[in-house]
């Protein structure tokens, strides 16, 4: 399997040039797919533009400066989604990784000190002993007693990933919306529209506007206000 891909192949997701070199770093298999996702070191050469090249991002991962949601990562082709914080020690420096309203990561400037993870519930599983598990957006899973819904998002510690608070997939919650045409936009939660077919369950959003995306790109943040810290707009 090649290691990497054609520029001009890469999602729309990723704001980089698509004619300014042939081949780009593809992603390893892990907590994010393909499609929603950057390799770590096109974040650090095109998005935080710390080094200039592939072979000095891996230098500087290879020794350890780099953290990936508070834990050191030295695999250069790591995917990076959404709600994943980059911070560099050094530099006193953390990041979130957002969507814009054209549907495009960025990186958004984070306040130094604590800053928390947050994360979706994406399937439940029982297993022996009627435990529950719980898979996440960001590939890591859960074992947990309690009432826990598909949709729901998890506020985790960094870097222990420690459940402190659940923001539940309902009416009246506080929700961000991740892709399609609204991605970006924020608001609360005003109707779950369930589809008994083929078709994804719908949600209708009111923020400035109201407006109707799919169950799939929204992401619970809050009730009344994020419980996480978004950053600055870019």
């Amino acid at each position: 399997m090649s290691k990497h891909q054609k520029r001009v192949t890469v999602p729309v997701s990723w704001p980089i040039a698509r004619k300014n070199k042939k081949w780009v770093a593809k992603s390893s298999p892990g907590p994010h797919s393909a499609n929603e996702s950057m390799p770590l070191v096109m974040v650090i050469r095109d998005l935080l533009k710390l080094v200039d090249n592939a072979r000095e991002a891996k230098r500087v991962l290879y020794e350890g400066k780099i953290l990936v949601d508070g834990k050191s990562q030295k695999d250069y082709k790591l995917p990076i989604g959404i709600f994943d914080v980059i911070s560099i020690p050094l530099l006193n420096q953390q990041y979130r990784m957002l969507k814009d309203e054209k549907g495009m990561f960025y990186l958004s400037l984070l306040e130094s000190g604590k800053v928390r993870k947050l994360a979706r519930i994406e399937d439940k599983t029982i297993l022996k002993g009627k435990k529950q598990q719980l898979n996440l957006s960001d590939g890591s899973n859960k074992l947990i007693d309690g009432d826990y819904k598909v949709g729901d998002s998890l506020v985790l510690s960094i870097p222990e990933k420690n459940i402190e608070e659940r923001i539940e997939f309902k009416v009246g919650n506080l929700a961000m919306v991740v892709g399609g045409k609204h991605s970006g936009q924020t608001g609360k939660i005003k109707e779950i529209i369930t589809v008994k077919s083929s078709q994804p369950n719908r949600v209708i959003i009111s923020g400035d506007k109201e407006f109707e995306t799919i169950e799939e790109y929204v992401y619970m943040i809050g009730k009344d206000q994020p419980v996480i810290k978004l950053g600055a707009v870019r």
